[in-house]
């Protein structure tokens, strides 16, 4: 008997796993697994979600046009050259699928996010690392391990999990050492973090050449991961290539409603950052008086780093920590293994944290 068999590469794939959210007989679980915003979502963007339920029969606006306006008003961009997605993860893969394929090769760097893998091997393509430089992006090294087969460079700034970022005269050098033929994708989740004078998000590059693509999210300061909503600001060409490639009503109706009514909400978002500001640094400090490692960070998490004696290791704290009801991700499946990424949450929640570490360190 004979079957179907998909191409060899999809069995390659290990399926994502997302961060854990729940703890068998715990009623009260602190969940710092995500990165998702710690206020929640806007109230604005709940209303709209609540309003939205009664169209839910109706199919959503395949084009995203008010949520397209939305964003251009917001970011200043031309909506022409906006394409939504079922979060960005969505878009990547729509790139990775329309850009890549069998004998061609995908570069990231060395602790870059899965998807990234999962998205090239979809494609048939193949995942290829380059080695970071204290856990930041080192364009040299990216640089260095394009070869005649690569057609897509994807780059995290900031970088999940490792929180750091490269500043935007590194990522000009990036796109000047690479041809004219490969794509540059500049994965800019957590940008609405940022407040550094020398980052830039990628929109300057986007608007300066063919072959450079900034995707985001609303997964991050606008806390609405559920919704599962992303975008992408690409060259017209790009745009009207993934439109091509993407499912017709790829972003739900409700996602649509309650992402405008989170961009016109810049007062939460506004504390959501200071609160973000001021808890990343409290966490970061605290873990690290506890001797821990924590790289600087510039997202909504710090990683921290443990050492490797029996006992006192990542896995180990990470065993203490649900045992108290704490949920945080490890990242052995980044490379990793003696780090523990923590979101960061509300006040209680870190304090939390911090109490059951200092009692798990001794």
């Amino acid at each position: 008997m004979t079957e179907p068999v998909p191409h060899p590469s999809i069995l390659e794939i290990t399926p994502y796993v997302g961060g854990e959210s729940a703890i068998p007989g715990v009623d009260r679980v602190i969940k710092l697994a995500s990165n998702e915003g710690a206020l929640g979502p806007s109230p604005l963007a709940v209303t709209a979600l609540r309003e939205s339920a009664a169209a839910v029969h109706r199919y959503p606006d395949g084009e995203c046009l008010a949520l397209r306006d939305a964003l251009a008003n917001h970011y200043g961009l031309d909506a022409a050259q906006l394409v939504c997605g079922a979060g960005s993860d969505e878009i990547i893969g729509f790139l990775a699928r329309a850009y890549a394929g069998p004998g061609d090769e995908v570069l990231y760097t060395q602790h870059g996010f899965l998807m990234y893998a999962i998205a090239a091997k979809a494609a048939g393509a193949t995942p290829v690392t380059a080695p970071e430089t204290n856990l930041t992006a080192d364009v040299d090294a990216l640089l260095d391990a394009v070869t005649p087969r690569t057609r897509i460079v994807f780059l995290a700034n900031p970088n999940n999990p490792t929180g750091s970022y490269i500043p935007a005269s590194e990522l000009s050098r990036l796109r000047a050492g690479l041809r004219d033929d490969i794509l540059l994708v500049i994965d800019a989740a957590y940008a609405e973090y940022m407040s550094r004078n020398d980052y830039e998000p990628g929109i300057a590059l986007v608007d300066g050449g063919a072959n450079v693509v900034m995707t985001r999210t609303f997964s991050k300061i606008f806390a609405l991961g559920g919704a599962r909503l992303g975008w992408a600001y690409c060259p017209p060409a790009i745009a009207d290539v993934i439109n091509r490639v993407r499912n017709p009503f790829n972003v739900a109706a409700p996602s649509q409603t309650a992402g405008i009514a989170a961009l016109s909400d810049v007062a939460f978002v506004d504390r959501s950052r200071a609160h973000n500001d001021r808890m990343l640094a409290w966490t970061t400090e605290h873990l690290s008086a506890l001797g821990l490692t924590v790289p600087p960070s510039f997202g909504n998490f710090v990683l921290a780093r443990f050492p490797e004696d029996e006992g006192r290791d990542a896995a180990s704290a990470d065993a203490f920590l649900k045992s108290r009801g704490i949920i945080v991700r490890r990242m052995a499946g980044y490379g990793l293994p003696e780090s523990l990424r923590i979101t960061v949450g509300l006040d209680d929640e870190m304090q939390a944290v911090v109490d059951t570490l200092a009692d798990f360190l001794g």
